[in-house]
């Protein structure tokens, strides 16, 4: 079995508890505050937007979460996902490396959102939610909420940020597919968006933006609609860990353990459900994986951003947190990872980072897609360029082992395909695609108004 690829579990295996990390995090977590008052919130003000099993999962400190058999069902239309081993990767970069994947595109979504997004779709129905809204970037997340409200009989309503909206014209025909509608951001729908639009009427959105419309829509609702959130929050990081504990096996039959455990993050999703589990065993079974954030550097909240409390969304209508943040009023360069162009980070995953328990690096554009190209020639997936962070930086791994000549484990999640981003790989093949850099006139942006939260809060 030496030359084994595919590492593969049966739906027996399928986890049946999520992980929560807080019950074990050396870092006390932050309150979570009114965005008016600067007080700590309270469940009747999140229950505006979440069913009270969702708020209580987002303030819980039990280690394991038990995952309804009704979402378990649901699972095993995808999971467990594949635990593959890029041999042929591995062959054309001369390493020594050992490259593992853990590949979460076979959801029927095509990403690992769908974990999420059959939980929380469940929490809400029997909570006796009609509607939700939610935002969406690149389309996945929105796709994987869109395919589990028809499966639980709830309609959506998703703002899509307009520059993907427009990048991406086929995420949106899936998500109507399931039965969504779907709205480009800012939208004259809103008050949060007219005013967007009132100041910039070609403004390009941005996740802040969307997620305030989104909130918007449910907190004016009378109660008819709530809001659903495809990352940043606990309960949606927990959802994912069934990401990690499935590998944790997939590993053990692989014979090997990672040195190194990778995954991009826009807001923390996908790499936490990954990482999450393998913290747990560096924290309590003594292991010493590092753990690798990768982000672009169009929006570098880890490595760039400021740690300190502030608004969820542009607007200010979210809740205030603890995280790494460009700054809530911050608009990303228009890259083509439309999933990782928020202003800030899951305040858990921050405060991991801050204080040194996760690491993190910023990749730019061009290399990004010349690693997701590489790839879908070597292991012919091509992937999500969200995901193509997370090879772009096992790449760089696999390249360091080679120079030193060490063997070196590396496992990354490639979180989805990239079947609906075939214009952004045309954009590179065709020479035309961009590069970006975190704008510098930004940092300005963000100590124009983030000092002022924290003078408020302390």
């Amino acid at each position: 079995m030496n030359n084994q690829t595919r590492f593969l579990l049966n739906e027996t295996d399928i986890p049946r508890f999520w992980y929560n990390v807080n019950a074990d995090s050396p870092v006390s977590p932050a309150p979570v505050l009114h965005p008016v008052t600067f007080e700590p919130v309270t469940p009747d003000f999140l229950a505006a937007l979440f069913p009270m099993e969702l708020i209580l999962q987002e303030v819980s400190t039990e280690r394991f979460i038990e995952i309804p058999e009704p979402v378990r069902e649901i699972y095993k239309l995808w999971r467990p996902t594949p635990l593959i081993r890029a041999r042929r990767l591995e062959q054309v970069l001369d390493t020594p490396a050992h490259i593992y994947y853990k590949y979460e595109g076979v959801s029927p979504s095509g990403s690992h959102k769908s974990n999420t997004a059959v939980a929380q779709a469940f929490y809400n129905k029997i909570a006796g939610t009609r509607a939700l809204t939610t935002e969406t970037g690149a389309g996945q997340w929105g796709s994987a909420l869109s395919m589990a409200c028809r499966f639980f009989e709830l309609d959506l309503e998703v703002y899509m940020v307009k520059v993907s909206y427009n990048q991406k014209p086929y995420r949106r025909f899936l998500m109507e597919t399931y039965g969504a509608q779907v709205f480009a951001s800012p939208t004259g729908r809103t008050q949060a968006g007219l005013a967007i639009l009132a100041s910039d009427p070609d403004h390009p959105g941005s996740l802040g933006i969307a997620i305030s419309e989104a909130v918007e829509v449910a907190a004016t609702s009378n109660g008819q609609k709530k809001y659903s959130l495809g990352s940043v929050l606990n309960h949606v990081l927990l959802h994912q860990t069934v990401i990690g504990e499935e590998a944790l096996k997939q590993m053990d039959l692989a014979g090997e353990y990672p040195d190194v455990v990778i995954g991009c993050v826009g807001g923390g999703s996908n790499f936490s459900g990954l990482a999450f589990p393998f913290l747990r065993e560096n924290l309590k079974n003594q292991k010493n994986s590092r753990l690798v954030a990768v982000e672009p550097t169009a929006a570098p909240s880890l490595t760039r951003g400021v740690y300190t409390f502030d608004y969820g969304d542009t607007a200010r209508m979210a809740p205030i947190v603890k995280m790494h943040t460009l700054g809530h009023d911050f608009t990303p360069p228009s890259i083509h990872a439309g999933g990782l162009r928020y202003h800030g980070m899951a305040p858990t995953l921050s405060a991991l980072y801050n204080a040194g328990f996760i690491q993190a690096v910023a990749v730019k554009q061009l290399p990004v897609f010349e690693a997701a190209v590489l790839f879908a020639q070597t292991e012919g997936i091509l992937p999500a360029p969200e995901s193509a962070h997370a090879i772009r930086a096992a790449i760089d791994e696999a390249l360091e082992a080679k120079q030193a000549g060490e063997k070196r484990v590396i496992l990354f999640n490639l979180s989805g395909h990239g079947h609906f981003d075939l214009s952004a790989y045309n954009a590179y093949l065709s020479g035309t695609l961009e590069d970006f850099d975190y704008p510098e006139e930004a940092i300005a942006n963000i100590s124009a108004h983030v000092p002022q939260i924290s003078r408020a809060v302390s």
